[in-house]
């Protein structure tokens, strides 16, 4: 009897110490199942903190990016304009050469030079004076050239601009009469056509 109390007490025992030691071995397998990384809550927080300074470092180089063409944009702009602006000044001060600068000996191909620069309602004036100017030039036996002096834009709207140049024209003839240098003031419109700057309009002012 004492022998069979003896054996129930130890499988019992045995039997219970097994129980523990399942238990054991599960609660280690759920230990070690579980990531240490995503347990950490400071990893969290430490991966929004990284991400923060990276969204802003983007953010602030896309910025500077669009800052950075808008302004290479602009550059391209403005010197587009400029560029615009010389033409028409270059045309208006060429206009006033072409004026000025007649050669009694060649009248005719300086005329033709003054009406290949012209259009709208100053061409239209020209050519009904071109022939009667050059009789007279030839006539005269005279020679004038013109020199600018000043000139500057007075404004400008799209394919059209207006300038003020002063010239300075001295004449000369074959019976060696030479006259002092005239100062001349003109107000001179200038057209963009087909990529061409043409005088339209001619003024004498004072």
């Amino acid at each position: 009897m004492g022998n069979d109390v003896a054996s129930t007490r130890t499988v019992t025992e045995t039997e219970h110490t097994d129980s523990e030691i399942n238990d054991a071995a599960v609660d280690y397998d759920d230990v070690t199942s579980i990531d240490p990384v995503k347990a950490d809550p400071l990893h969290e927080s430490g991966r929004r903190s990284f991400r923060y300074p990276v969204a802003v470092g983007v953010a602030m180089a896309a910025a500077l990016v669009s800052v950075a063409t808008w302004q290479g944009y602009q550059f391209y702009q403005d010197q587009q304009a400029l560029r615009h602006n010389e033409q028409f000044l270059q045309a208006a001060r060429q206009g006033a050469l072409n004026l000025t600068t007649i050669d009694w000996q060649h009248a005719e191909a300086d005329v033709q030079r003054i009406m290949d620069g012209a259009a709208g309602e100053f061409y239209d004036d020209f050519a009904q004076r071109a022939q009667p100017f050059v009789e007279v030039v030839k006539q005269a036996q005279s020679v004038s050239v013109g020199s600018v002096t000043e000139a500057a834009l007075e404004s400008q709207t799209g394919s059209e601009a207006q300038a003020l140049v002063a010239v300075s024209v001295k004449t000369s003839s074959t019976a060696g009469e030479e006259t002092v240098p005239r100062a001349w003031r003109m107000r001179i419109s200038v057209q963009q056509s087909n990529d061409q700057m043409k005088v339209s309009r001619v003024e004498f002012v004072p």
